[in-house]
């Protein structure tokens, strides 16, 4: 019988959809309130890899990555996921979002999204949220799934995320 024990804490982070810059900054402050002050962030970029929300929000989309100072649990990537669905609806208009969160961590190992979609490769966590292992680690690197979202597979977006992962092995001596 296998010993249980909690896991190790993990990197907190956000991908955030807009179109307003001024949005953005909105929604960071709202998410920095609840999370702690970001660690780093991507550089904005054109989130022209899949039109799936521009019905909803519209065209010329932008997207960044967010990570947070703070450490947590795995497991807290469910709360994390209601309240990113709370500050989504707070900026609606006539119910359509105008930014989207996808909230998530970073561990050694992988990058899970949180997400109410349940597919056959989502882990139910609990409260309605699912977990999906988008970045997997081979040979020391961030690699992406099958299922991977394209804006998760561009080079610029391995090359950050493998830098988040090599900060955090470097802060808990891994």
């Amino acid at each position: 019988m296998g010993e249980v024990k909690l896991p190790r804490d993990v990197k907190l982070m956000a991908a955030i959809a807009f179109r307003d810059e001024n949005l953005l900054t909105q929604v960071k402050n709202e998410l920095c309130e609840h999370w702690g002050p970001v660690d780093t962030a991507s550089l904005i970029f054109d989130f022209s890899q899949t039109n799936y929300y521009e019905s909803e929000m519209g065209v010329a989309l932008k997207k960044q990555f967010i990570v947070f100072q703070k450490l947590v649990q795995p497991d807290y990537i469910i709360d994390a996921k209601l309240i990113s669905n709370e500050i989504e609806q707070k900026y609606a208009i006539d119910g359509k979002r105008q930014v989207n969160i996808d909230p998530g961590y970073i561990s050694a190992a992988k990058l899970v999204l949180a997400t109410t979609k349940n597919y056959m490769h989502r882990v139910y966590m609990g409260k309605g949220i699912y977990g999906d292992v988008h970045l997997k680690v081979s040979n020391r690197r961030f690699v992406p799934n099958e299922w991977t979202y394209p804006d998760y597979q561009t080079p610029e977006a391995l090359e950050f995320f493998n830098k988040v992962r090599q900060d955090y092995l470097k802060f808990n001596n891994l």
